[in-house]
This record gives structure tokens, C-alpha cells and sequence, in this order.
């Protein structure tokens, strides 16, 4: 092995100075000069890959939030959040119960989408994992910043499946305000009066549950009793069709106490569509609520503590309470849709009148 070795190495030597004496019989000749170099071009910063995660996952930016929130009616709701352990309450009384209803955890024997029907144990309050999750897009800058909400599908009305609202405009492209559509909106509790026949009222609680804020938005499921006052057309709302739930309730704050997630209305934001100032009240409401209200209890159908009072009534009487009952639970005093507002309160009234 190591002479073997040893031979190698001398075969190799040899081959060198075979290679010297054979280029040594000729003349080299010098090639043509090379290219002059290409300075390079100093290199640019990018973008930033964090920056617009870091605008909005700091504590900086969400500190104000969490104070915001802490003082709204969904971050201090512990007595509606209550009533979230109930499976027929739980889908907007509880964050577990409205996750299980947006990510369609549980489907009833029809194929209707429900939450827990076993219920649950704690009735949280809607929080951040509520309403949030994840990006569909991180090209904002194309696709728009969706904030991470749970949903900005179209919603299907619990009071009709067929009737559908779809909140996206030049405020909200995106559709954000569809989200809060899943909760307010009335319950499929009762059948909105129509036709001439006597309607029942069954309960003390007749009329929409606490949620008719985007019906009356939309100008839709009054029970619009022909009248002096025309009806407008459905989704004609200035508030609907220039605005949005998120440009109105979620606007630059005014004084530190409302905007953002206090969901509080701001007259920043009023101004910038009202530029006389934000508008105290729609005309005649409040009398005209009031006048109504008389004219119910005077019928039999009303309490003077607003509820109703179960027996049969005239379908005039019956769609009279629903459109008052439907005003008093917007909670917005007309102020989402006037002019639809105003048709059902004077129509109700001429009709009890006459």
C-alpha cells in the first residue's frame, strides 16, 4: 500500500514538469482587457414586515380599547350575560354561545344552526374572542383590513331566513357591520301582525326582543299600516346606505367617553355628514311615542311599564303595538331610519284615531 502510494506521487510530480517544458515551447499572448465593472446600486429599506401587525397588536394601541370596552354595555353586561347559561338565550347572551352559532358547531335535527343545547355553565359576557379571530387577508393594502372579525357574511333574519341584510358600503366595504346584525335583530319569538283578522298576543313580552336595531336600519319588518305617511324604500336610510353601524358607533371620540368600543355614538362623527351639528332628536318622536303609548293602554293592549297585555285584539291594535314596541326596542329613539320611523308612528296613531 505505500509503495503503491509513493508511485502516485511521483507520477503526479512528473506530470508537472511534463506541463512546464510543453507550455515553456510557446509564446503566450495576452488576452483582450475585461469589462470595466457595474458599481452596484445601494440597496433600499423595505417595508417593515411588522409594521402594520404592531399597529394594532401592542399594548398601546389595544390599552384604550380595553378601557372602552370596560365601560360599554357588552363589557359591563354581567346581568343580560346572565341569561347566557340558557341555551335559547346563549347565542347573544354568551361569547361561548355566539362562537358555537357563527362557526356552526351545532345544527338541530332541521339543519337550523344553534348554540349548545345543553347550555352553559357560565354565562360570559361578548369579549375580544367573541367578535374577533383571525385575518382572511394580511394584504391590506389591496384587500382592506378586516380586523380580524369572526364574520362579515350576509345575515339571514331570524323573523325571516328569506330576508337577508348585507351591511356593506362605501363606510364599511368589508361588510364589519354584519357582524353586529347576528345579534341585533328581533327574535323569532312572535309573528309580526298583517292582514285584517283579530291577532292573539300571547305574551307580556310581544314585539321584538331587544334587537330591532338593524330591521329598523334596513326599513323593513314594521307591520306598515297604511296611512298619511309614506313608507320609504327599503335600505334608503341615509344612515344605511352613507353610513354603517361601525362608521356611526365606532367614530373618533368626542371627549374620551364614547366612540371606539364604547359603541357610544360620537358628534365627531355626526359632523362629518351633519355639518350643522348632530341632530338632537327626529321631529315628533318623543310626543308621538308618547301619544301612541296612550292610545295602546287606552285600547288594552299596553301597560303604562310597556308591556303588553296577552288577549285578542283588532289587527290594527295588534300592528299598532308591535310598531311601538319595535321603537322602544331600537333603543335609538328613530334615529337609525327616521322617515320610517315617523311612518309608523303617525300611521299607528291615524289608524287608532280614526
Amino acid at each position: 500500500m505505500k509503495t503503491s502510494h509513493l508511485l502516485r506521487s511521483l507520477m503526479v510530480i512528473a506530470s508537472g514538469f511534463l506541463m512546464i517544458q510543453c507550455t515553456s515551447e510557446y509564446e503566450l499572448v495576452q488576452g483582450p482587457p475585461g469589462m470595466d465593472g457595474i458599481d452596484g446600486i445601494d440597496g433600499v429599506d423595505g417595508v417593515d414586515g411588522t409594521a402594520s401587525c404592531v399597529s394594532c397588536h401592542s399594548n398601546a394601541f389595544r390599552e384604550p380599547i380595553r378601557v372602552a370596552y370596560a365601560a360599554s354595555r357588552h363589557g359591563s353586561g354581567s346581568t343580560w350575560a346572565s341569561r347566557g347559561t340558557r341555551a335559547t338565550c346563549s347565542r347573544c347572551h354568551s361569547n361561548d354561545g355566539f362562537i358555537d352559532v357563527i362557526s356552526m358547531n351545532f345544527i338541530d335535527s332541521t339543519g337550523l344552526v344553534i348554540p349548545n343545547p345543553d347550555g352553559y355553565a357560565i354565562g360570559n359576557p361578548i369579549n375580544c374572542s367573541g367578535c374577533h379571530d383571525s385575518h382572511r387577508s394580511f394584504d391590506f393594502e389591496n384587500d382592506g383590513n378586516d380586523k380580524a372579525v369572526r364574520t362579515i357574511a350576509a345575515v339571514n333574519l331570524f323573523l325571516d331566513p328569506n330576508t337577508q341584510i348585507d351591511i356593506r358600503n362605501s363606510s364599511d366595504e368589508l361588510g364589519k357591520s354584519n357582524l353586529c346584525v347576528n345579534c341585533h335583530q328581533p327574535r323569532n319569538s312572535y309573528a309580526i301582525p298583517v292582514g285584517t283578522e283579530d291577532y292573539e298576543i300571547t305574551s307580556s313580552r310581544f314585539g321584538p326582543h331587544y334587537g330591532a336595531q338593524s330591521t329598523l336600519l334596513e326599513g323593513i319588518m314594521g307591520a306598515n299600516i297604511p296611512g298619511a305617511v309614506g313608507y320609504p324604500g327599503v335600505g334608503a336610510a341615509g344612515h344605511r346606505s352613507g353610513s354603517s353601524c361601525i362608521a356611526c358607533h365606532m367614530g373618533p371620540t368626542t371627549d374620551g367617553t364614547d366612540g371606539g368600543h364604547s359603541w357610544k355614538p360620537t358628534e365627531n362623527t355626526c359632523i362629518a355628514c351633519h355639518t350643522n351639528g348632530a341632530p338632537s332628536e327626529v321631529t315628533d318622536y318623543e310626543s308621538d311615542m308618547a301619544t301612541l303609548k296612550a292610545l295602546l293602554i287606552a285600547e288594552g293592549s299596553l301597560l303604562d311599564n310597556d308591556r303588553t297585555v296577552p288577549g285578542v285584539y283588532s289587527a290594527d291594535v295588534a300592528k299598532a303595538t308591535w310598531n311601538y314596541r319595535t321603537l322602544l326596542q331600537d333603543h335609538s329613539h328613530g334615529v337609525h331610519n327616521p322617515n320610517y320611523a315617523r311612518a309608523l308612528l303617525k300611521n299607528s296613531i291615524e289608524a287608532l284615531q280614526n
